[in-house]
């Protein structure tokens, strides 16, 4: 996992983001918002479980189900189980330790 501070983040709704290997945060001090920097973590491995290019592909195809579902960018968004997983377990701090593999099915 490499931090990487960006600048190009401000002009987006986000604070963080996962490209694997990488975590784009947005402002310098995130760097020690360990919440948000396990949400992104579980978001790496999630990437890794799925060999990477899957993940992508998947999360575009959830994200457009839930929104032509939905008509809403940001009910969709929650709605993607990468997401639900991330959000529900990222105040876990271990979570990564005891976590099943592919444990974001349960959000399907």
């Amino acid at each position: 996992m490499i931090i990487v501070c960006q600048k190009p983040l401000n002009k987006l709704k986000i604070n963080g983001i996962a490209l694997f290997p990488f975590i784009f945060i947005r402002k310098p001090e995130d760097k020690e918002n360990k919440v948000l920097i396990n949400h992104e973590k579980i978001h790496l491995r999630q990437q890794l479980e799925m060999l990477i290019i899957f993940f992508y592909i998947f999360y575009v195809i959830e994200y457009y189900y839930w929104f032509f579902k939905l008509k809403d960018t940001d009910r969709a968004y929650k709605r993607i189980s990468f997401e639900r997983e991330a959000y529900a377990k990222e105040n876990d701090l271990n979570y990564l330790r005891k976590r099943k593999f592919w444990s974001f099915r349960k959000y399907l």
